[in-house]
């Protein structure tokens, strides 16, 4: 029971820290998202460039990646959100 409370005694201390850190991760996954997002684009576009006729699939497989790319960077600053409310 002794070390349970130090313990507690210690997180409540670095509940500042714990709240930087949540806001510079919220900030990295955006960050990240739009790295991801971009290289994404660029890859794309540049295969339509070499394939014209193969538009329609490329166009497809493009949205695809950019939603779950925005997806994983929805769910890590939703945590990072979670990590600085509580």
């Amino acid at each position: 029971m002794l070390t349970l409370t130090i313990i507690l005694q210690q997180a409540l201390t670095y509940v500042a820290f714990a709240k930087l850190g949540a806001g510079i991760g919220a900030g990295l996954a955006a960050i990240g998202a739009g790295i991801g997002i971009g290289g994404v684009g660029r890859g794309a576009l540049e295969a339509i460039a070499r394939q014209p006729e193969a538009i329609g699939d490329i166009r497809s497989n493009m949205i695809l990646m950019a939603a779950l790319v925005e997806g994983v960077a929805f769910f890590s600053i939703v945590v990072c959100l979670l990590i600085l409310f509580m």
